[in-house]
């Protein structure tokens, strides 16, 4: 599933980096949240896919 909008596509790389271990979770509450709640795959898709128009 594509991103919505640019904040969001941003939101999920940064949940990936935190997932990956490479960002601490205090960089952002909100990507530490979707790291949580998404799958590493799910955070891939997003982070590649293009903007949804």
């Amino acid at each position: 599933m594509p991103s919505v909008s640019k904040n969001q596509r941003t939101t999920a790389c940064i949940a990936l980096s935190i997932k990956k271990g490479e960002t601490p979770r205090s960089y952002s509450a909100e990507a530490a949240k979707m790291a949580d709640s998404m799958t590493l795959q799910q955070l891939t898709d997003y982070c590649k896919l293009p903007i949804k128009k």
